[in-house]
């Protein structure tokens, strides 16, 4: 229960913005529920009028005549139930508008600081978890704020408000019927503190079963191929049934609170009624003040058995609400400085001076140094987890070095604003990631107003014009999610072409050739001698040919650089890349 109550403090303070909207939704549950209750009072009211005649309670008010008395309670019947219903639409709305806001804000939020998040925390992560986060967990925060906060709220308001009533009328008949609500809230608290665990283990459970599905949905084509559709599916079957009992456990225990409850509203109910009806036939309240009791009684206490839904309902959003927080406080390792420079036009060289770099234990580099120049053709080749692909990312920025610094224009990467480094540099991956959109939208993403001009000169620097002139739409196709209607080759040169559509001054291919056929990596070549006259090109290339017109080609070994040079001084040289070379062309 405790974590459940400060994880709701935690998220009140989160919903800061709306406290003024929620101050007004729940001044009009409140007023709806007095209004919601009055009509049992004014029953009493009818029937004190009936049995006192002009003795009854509205004749001490100034109204004498049976005329004025009935006239007055029509009218009173009608103004309550009108204004119960303009109050119920007014809370209706009001709860179910903040709802809404609250939903589109925290998941945005949630989402938005998810793409901040360093690439380190995504390594750490399961893709579909993240998408229950921000998918399933909204939506059930959604559902409480919905309907489960005007409940709480009435719940209390009618307590309070009826409980007022019956000490008006007998104090002892008011103890009786309250009797039962510490037992309730008692009981409702030890629902809660075993409901809380259990709930957080079903989300958790949730998040799992959709990381599961959404990784088995994208590896398809793999799953196909090794006909493992029933493995997987057994795999899936698996999880959902955990999921599925976690559920039932939680369902088991919280279905037996209403019958609990029921058996406490009973016995205040009992109460009230024998009292009542005592006091009733003794003269010691009126026959009217008898009724109110009775049609009272059921709206004081019956409204508890709806406490266990409620508490359901709180428990399963606290604990999707606990995981969003936690995401939302998920700390951004690798930010902008206060002070952060922005980069315009890169002058100078790419140094790496002295780099240390590791990944948990694991040293990648020990004082690297490197000098790029400006606008030069730089091939990176060397062993299998010898850090070519990481020597990339610290260019990007996506982790920090443990020791060393690299400059850019003479600057410190630190010290440059992130968006003006990344701005910089033109990406293109071994894997290119396309969206579902027409090969324009890729091309010039993330741009909406795409530059006809630009299209045309990156399309046919990146050999990519003459494939898509050959389609039906053109440059208007739609190339499917993750580009699934494009061969591996045509994905390629479309990424190629995106990353120039950025007018990037730096270009790095990672592996841009390492699944493509000789044809095309003949275009790519041939693309990479255009592209490397106006920027500085850094390829990464498993396939020596990619790089061997490069103007230095770097061999990285364990934690450092082994050799450098052009294609003809390391071939010389007769060292670790002369080896690879001679494997790749059949000497060796």
């Amino acid at each position: 229960m405790q974590n459940s109550i400060s994880t709701f403090i935690a998220f009140f303070s989160y919903a800061k913005p709306w406290r003024g909207k929620m101050m007004w939704a729940s001044f009009c549950s409140i007023v709806n529920k007095i209004f919601d209750i009055a009509p049992e009072i004014l029953i009493g009211i009818y029937v004190d009028l009936v049995v006192q005649r002009e003795q009854s309670f509205i004749a001490k008010l100034g109204f004498e005549s049976i005329e004025s008395q009935i006239t007055l309670l029509a009218v009173a019947t009608f103004l309550i139930w009108a204004f119960e219903s303009i109050f119920e639409y007014l809370y209706s709305v009001g709860w179910k508008n903040i709802a809404q806001g609250i939903e589109h804000h925290i998941r945005i939020d949630a989402y938005s600081h998810v793409q901040n998040l360093d690439l380190e925390w995504y390594e750490k992560q399961k893709t579909g978890n993240i998408t229950a986060i921000l998918n399933d967990d909204v939506n059930q925060l959604e559902r409480f704020l919905n309907g489960g906060f005007n409940d709480i709220l009435q719940i209390t308001v009618s307590t309070i408000a009826i409980g007022s009533v019956f000490f008006y009328i007998s104090p002892l008949i008011a103890l009786f019927a309250i009797c039962p609500i510490p037992i309730i809230l008692f009981v409702a608290s030890l629902f809660q503190k075993k409901l809380s665990p259990k709930y957080l283990d079903v989300r958790n459970a949730a998040g799992d079963l959709s990381s599961s599905i959404f990784n088995n949905l994208l590896g398809i084509i793999t799953i196909k191929g090794f006909t493992a559709e029933q493995f997987e599916t057994n795999k899936i079957l698996k999880m959902s049934h955990e999921y599925q009992t976690k559920n039932q456990d939680a369902i088991k225990l919280s279905s037996a609170f209403i019958p609990i409850v029921r058996m406490g509203v009973l016995t205040g109910f009992i109460g009230t009624m024998v009292i009542g009806s005592v006091y009733a036939l003794k003269g010691i309240i009126a026959v009217g003040s008898f009724s109110v009791l009775v049609f009272l009684t059921q709206r004081f206490l019956w409204p508890f058995t709806r406490l266990g839904e409620t508490i359901d309902l709180f428990e399963r959003s606290m604990a999707s609400t606990k995981r969003i927080l936690e995401l939302l406080k998920t700390e951004c390792k690798i930010t902008n400085k206060k002070d952060a420079v922005e980069i315009n036009h890169i002058e100078k060289n790419i140094t790496f001076k002295n780099v240390d770099f590791s990944y948990s234990e694991k040293e990648v580099f020990n004082s690297l140094n490197l000098e790029i120049k400006k606008e030069s053709f730089v091939g990176i080749a060397g062993q299998t987890g010898s850090g070519k692909t990481t020597l990339i990312k610290l260019l990007f920025r996506f982790y920090e070095l443990n020791a060393g610094e690299i400059k850019l224009d003479g600057l410190n990467i630190n010290d440059v604003n992130l968006e003006s480094l990344r701005s910089k540099i033109g990406l293109v991956n071994q894997e290119i990631f396309l969206f579902d959109g027409t090969i324009q939208e890729n091309i010039a993403y993330p741009n909406s107003k795409i530059d006809k001009t630009l299209l045309m000169e990156v399309a046919k620097s990146s050999q990519c014009l003459e494939f898509i002139e050959k389609l039906d739409d053109g440059f208007d196709t739609l190339i499917g999610e993750r580009g699934q209607r494009l061969s591996v080759g045509q994905k390629q040169r479309i990424g190629i072409a995106r990353a120039l559509y950025k007018k990037p001054e730096i270009l790095v291919f990672d592996e841009a050739t390492s699944a493509v056929d000789n044809e095309t990596e003949f275009l790519i070549q041939k693309a990479l001698k255009e592209i490397s006259k106006n920027c500085t090109t850094l390829v990464i290339a498993h396939r020596l040919s990619t790089i061997k017109n490069a103007d230095k080609i770097i061999v990285l070994g364990k934690q450092s650089i082994l050799e450098e040079g052009t294609h003809n001084d390391l071939i010389k040289n007769n060292n670790f890349y002369k080896h690879l070379w001679d494997i790749q062309t059949g000497n060796n």
